[in-house]
C-alpha cells in the first residue's frame, strides 16, 4: 500500500487499540484516552502530553504532573524506524516494569506496547502504542499550564543526592534495559572523582548514606527498602527497591549526571 494512501489522521476518542484502520506496514498507532493518531513511516514527529492544544495525543490533561509535552515519536523516513523519547519530568514504565527517564530513547518494536506515566497522585496515565509489522498490515494484539514538580519528591541533602547519583549511574545513563545499581566501591570510585564530592568517600561511607535515605523513607511507608521485608536473600534487592522508588517520583533524573561531570 503506497505512502500516498495512508496519510497521517486522527483516531477519534473510544478507538479500541485492537481495531484500528488496515495500514501499510510501519504505520504506527499512538492512543489515549480522547483519541489517538496513526502515521504511516515517514518523516515525522508524533508528541503525547498534557497540553490537547499542543501534541497530537493528549494524555493526562487534568493531572500538573504529566508534562505539556511528555514524549515523542520519530521517525527518519519511509525505510526508518520509530524512536521515542520521554521529553517529561516523570518516567515512562515500559511492559517489563523498566523505566525510562527524562531524555531516554528507546526504538518501538513492532506488536502491541502499553505505556504508563505514574502520577504521583496514585494515578496511572496509559498510552498505547501499535507498529503495523512488515509481515502484517494490521497492527497485532489545565492543558496550558506550566507542568509541577511531583508532590512525593523526597528531600535530599547534596552529598546524598551525589552518592544515589552514583550509585544509580547505569539506571541514569538509560543504556542498559535491566540495569543494577553498581557496587559500594565503584560507587564510592565515582562519587570521589566528582568535583562536588566534598570530602574522602569509602565503600562503608557510601553504604551508611545510602542506608540512611533507605530508612528515612521506610518511615515515610514505602516498603522494600528493609531486610526484613524482602526475605533472607537480599543482595542488590534493597538498593533496586531505592533507587526505582526515587526515579518514579523524579527525585533524581538523568539530569543528575551532571553532577559526576557528565552530559544527560
Amino acid at each position: 500500500m503506497p505512502y500516498g494512501n495512508f496519510p497521517p489522521q486522527i483516531l477519534p476518542p473510544g478507538s479500541p487499540s485492537d481495531k484500528v484502520p488496515t495500514a501499510p506496514p510501519g504505520t504506527i498507532f499512538v492512543l489515549g484516552p480522547e483519541g489517538g493518531y496513526a502515521v504511516p513511516a515517514s518523516r515525522y514527529t508524533l508528541l503525547f502530553g498534557r497540553d490537547r492544544e499542543d501534541v497530537h495525543v493528549p494524555v493526562g490533561v487534568d493531572d500538573p504532573t504529566v508534562s505539556r509535552r511528555h514524549g515523542v515519536f520519530t521517525c527518519t523516513g519511509p525505510e526508518g524506524d520509530w524512536w521515542m523519547r520521554n521529553t517529561g519530568r516523570l518516567p515512562i514504565e515500559l511492559p517489563d516494569g523498566a523505566l525510562m527517564l527524562a531524555g531516554h530513547k528507546r526504538i518501538i518494536e513492532p506488536g502491541y506496547t502499553p505505556l504508563v506515566i505514574n502520577s504521583s497522585k496514585q494515578r496511572s496515565h496509559l498510552v498505547e502504542v501499535r507498529l503495523v509489522d512488515t509481515e502484517d498490515r494490521r497492527p497485532r494484539s489545565s492543558t496550558g499550564e506550566d507542568t509541577v514538580d511531583p508532590e512525593t519528591v523526597y528531600e535530599l541533602s547534596p552529598q546524598e543526592r551525589l552518592v544515589l547519583t552514583a550509585l544509580a549511574k547505569r539506571y541514569l545513563d538509560g543504556d542498559d534495559h535491566y540495569p543494577l545499581p553498581l557496587t559500594w566501591d565503584d560507587t564510592a570510585e565515582i562519587v570521589n572523582a566528582s568535583p562536588y564530592a566534598t570530602k574522602r568517600w569509602t565503600n562503608r561511607t557510601v553504604a551508611n548514606t545510602v542506608e540512611d535515605v533507605r530508612e528515612r523513607l521506610h518511615r515515610r511507608g514505602i516498603r522494600g527498602l528493609m531486610r526484613d521485608e524482602v526475605g533472607v536473600n537480599v543482595g542488590a534487592t534493597l538498593s533496586v527497591n531505592l533507587i526505582r522508588e526515587l526515579l518514579k517520583t523524579a527525585t533524581i533524573s538523568a539530569q543528575d549526571l551532571l553532577l559526576l561531570g557528565e552530559s544527560d
